[in-house]
């Protein structure tokens, strides 16, 4: 009798590893957005476009990511992960097969608003396939959440790096394939990983279930559960599944009972800082003093990492046409790429060291948010060499400083928000934090646009064409630089204010138990 219960359970551990292969394949699709700036100097030319309105078609591609993440999470939590990646596939196809098709077209025959729109769709597939990635790792193994969401988060960082390595080799020095690449690349990839993601049961004897139920719920319950709100994530005692999180959700935050290797286990962490805390969630965070803290710490930091993500090709062509006059597109156009690919890379590091890191910080009992104090540090550094760089043989400096800062600060967001307003309303939670950069972005973006701009003028090749050329080295957008030195200055300033709030914070409350055990 025990032999068929082991062979089920072994069927069920292999869809499961199946499962996470699958969602790391659709998140190495959905970090193109990032890739950005290794095509878009290209296609502001073909398409004679200023770097204000080459920006704004970046800035549509950010909103669609980061803005997707609460109704992404609910489609997800409502109907299953695979409409989440159904929908992230018909998205990513109508966001890069227009882009690439205006690429070719030529000036005329899209206007900006539809480009705009078309980059909106590529971050909205990005973000909600990711979610649904995220939520079938994390579902299926919940005593080892952290490696099974390790794998498709590393790889959504290293995302862009694998683009622009298989475009190097595909299509050298051809924007045209690059775009195909992307619009083929994503969509067939995301496609196809679809059938082979599936939830299965945490309980044992593992049962296979349908990907429109709940794992632990009955569909009656499941139908009940979802009409109580829409607002919050619920979970039963008896239930060991984690509801879907939105883009960019660490593998951090695990429940105090599924604690397994690779989860955090400090006892005297989880009973301090997560069993005397209330799960705050849907209207009732707008009225918390620490959404907010943590809001305008999130819209500072990733404002600024995303300036230089999608502008990381306009320095590299204003730095080269200042410092060699004579430097080829094509050269030109492969060191846009080789700076995209550090950035990626970096970005995957700086997620990983601060998970580990931040880990290592609350084992030793100090505060989560000296992995912002590092992240918001770097990001200083990062201005200050943008401001003072002109050799662009140099630039590495700040396309790796920038990608370390950025993964730091997205390794550990999501866990810092979880040990705030508690685990079960992460979904609802982390979107409307994510809602941050979709203001400061735009304000950091536009500025570095009118900036370069105000440098630009148009050069004309004698055939009827031209490109926006500006030859003034860094002095083209060292401007924008100085706002987003002050924008990070303030985050240093800002993340060590709030370790000094949380200690105060869990000295009140010590001081509040040890009251309370008195008297009772």
């Amino acid at each position: 009798m025990r032999q068929p219960d082991s062979n089920v359970e072994l069927t069920h551990r292999k869809t499961r590893y199946i499962s996470v292969v699958a969602a790391t394949v659709v998140a190495l699709s959905c970090g193109t957005n990032y890739a950005y700036s290794a095509w878009a100097p290209q296609f502001a030319e073909r398409l004679e476009l200023t770097a204000t309105q080459s920006n704004l078609i970046g800035n549509f591609g950010n909103i669609g990511m980061y803005a997707m993440g609460i109704p992404g999470g609910m489609l997800i939590d409502a109907k299953g992960p695979r409409w989440g990646v159904m929908a992230g596939c018909i998205a990513l196809a109508c966001g890069y097969f227009p882009l690439r098709a205006a690429y070719v077209s030529g000036p005329g025959n899209y206007g900006l608003s539809a480009l705009c729109v078309f980059a909106l769709l590529t971050g909205v597939g990005s973000c909600t396939a990711f979610s649904a990635a995220i939520k079938i790792s994390a579902t299926n193994w919940p005593r080892h959440r952290g490696t099974a969401t390790a794998f498709p988060l590393s790889a959504f960082g290293l995302s862009a790096f694998f683009y622009t390595i298989v475009s190097h080799f595909a299509f050298p020095d051809d924007t045209a394939g690059y775009l195909l690449l992307l619009a083929c690349g994503t969509t067939l990839m995301v496609f196809v990983a679809m059938f082979f993601l599936q939830i299965v049961r945490a309980t044992s004897p593992y049962e296979s279930l349908s990907t429109d139920e709940r794992p632990g719920l009955s569909r009656g319950d499941s139908n009940r559960m979802r009409s109580a709100s829409s607002h919050s994530r619920h979970s039963s005692k008896g239930s060991t599944a984690e509801t879907g999180t939105p883009a960019e959700t660490s593998s951090l935050v695990s429940s105090s009972d599924n604690v397994a290797p690779g989860d955090i286990s400090d006892s005297k962490y989880h009973h301090t800082d997560h069993l005397h805390k209330p799960e705050i969630t849907g209207l009732v965070l707008l009225k918390t003093p620490k959404f907010w803290q943590l809001f305008i710490m999130l819209g500072l930091l990733c404002g600024v990492g995303l300036m230089t993500i999608n502008n990381i090709g306009n320095n590299a062509r204003s730095l080269w046409h200042h410092y060699d006059p004579s430097a080829s597109h094509d050269f030109i156009q492969k060191r846009q790429l080789l700076h995209v690919s550090i950035l990626s890379v970096c970005s995957f590091v700086g997620r990983l060291s601060s998970g580990i890191g931040s880990d290592w910080l609350i084992h030793h009992h100090a505060s989560r948010f000296w992995t912002l104090v590092a992240s918001a540090c770097l990001f200083m550094l990062a201005q200050i060499v943008a401001l003072t760089l002109s050799n662009p043989n140099q630039l590495f400096w700040l396309s790796g400083l920038t990608g370390l800062a950025y993964g730091a600060l997205f390794g550990v967001y999501p866990a810092i928000v979880a040990d705030a307003f508690g685990p079960s309303g992460m979904g609802i939670n982390w979107g409307a934090i994510t809602m941050a950069p979709v203001l400061s972005g735009n304000i950091f973006n536009l500025a570095y646009g009118r900036i370069l701009d105000g440098h630009s003028y148009f050069e004309d090749d004698g055939k009827g064409g031209g490109e926006r050329l500006c030859r003034d080295g860094r002095e083209c957008y060292s401007s924008a630089y100085w706002i987003t030195l002050v924008a990070s200055t303030i985050g240093v300033g800002w993340s060590l204010w709030c370790i000094r709030h949380e200690h105060v914070e869990k000295i009140r409350e010590s001081k509040e138990r040890m009251m309370g055990s008195h008297e009772g």
